[in-house]
């Protein structure tokens, strides 16, 4: 393009300062497999300040393997918008492991989990499914993690906030049950920590043939709370809450 005149030039400058923003916005990192996950999100507590994560697949080679039998290596990062070297990082290796029910998405969750006047947590969501139309599942598991100098560290592992599941004959009769929890934040305090609230609500569905129809009766029950308390490390999840390793 020709520049014209001092006034182009200052829109030239305008619209250069400008595309150098939108290339300091949160941009997720490149992949290598078409198996791999990343994602990038800007911390709204924290402006300046974006939120990496990477979940890297590791096929297994063994006997039974499957294209999508493997692990996979976990890096999380803290950044800031104008710089490249992170200020505060995660790893783990073989973090999740995927088959016959596999990883489908990686988000990242900036609710406002508050634990101290000081500290703010953020969540990492992870969900898995399978390929079966007589027996799906799909769950969708939460992690939540807090900057301590350089370092993340988790202080709560794989809460299950979201299932389904069940069995179908491929025609009407079938069973198919849907979990969903969600968090909040406790006026009440562990170590340090405010509480977790954790409500959980089920839907259970019975199909039947009834007649020429296929009927669905549905049983919807009361919410139930239930409160997490931090022990100093992390929040003690109640048997049935955690997701299976």
């Amino acid at each position: 393009m020709t520049v014209k005149s001092v006034v182009t030039v200052g829109l030239v400058l305008c619209g250069a300062l400008m595309a150098g923003q939108v290339l300091a916005d949160c941009v997720p990192a490149p992949v290598n497999g078409d198996l791999d996950f990343s994602v990038c999100k800007e911390w709204p507590a924290f402006p300046g300040l974006n939120i990496n994560a990477n979940a890297k697949f590791q096929r297994s080679s063994g006997p039974g393997a499957t294209d999508t039998s493997g692990t996979y290596d976990f890096t999380l990062s803290v950044l800031k918008s104008d710089q490249t070297e992170p200020v505060a990082t995660y790893h783990q290796a073989s973090a999740f492991f995927s088959g016959g029910v596999a990883l489908r998405d990686l988000s990242l969750d900036t609710a406002r989990y508050k634990l101290t006047p000081e500290v703010r947590a953020f969540g990492v969501r992870v969900q898995f499914t399978n390929a079966s139309r007589l027996n799906p599942l799909e769950e969708t598991h939460l992690s939540l993690f807090v900057k301590e100098g350089d370092k993340l560290r988790p202080v709560l592992s794989q809460l299950v906030v979201y299932e389904y599941g069940g069995e179908w004959d491929g025609d009407c009769t079938g069973e198919r049950f849907e979990m969903t929890r969600t968090v909040e934040i406790a006026k009440t305090s562990s170590h340090g920590y405010a509480d977790l609230i954790i409500k959980t609500r089920q839907t259970n569905t019975t199909n039947v043939v009834e007649g020429d129809t296929c009927e669905d009766k549905v049983n919807v029950s009361s919410p139930e709370l239930t409160t997490l308390h931090y022990d100093g490390k992390s929040y003690v999840l109640p048997k049935g809450f955690k997701a299976i390793e």
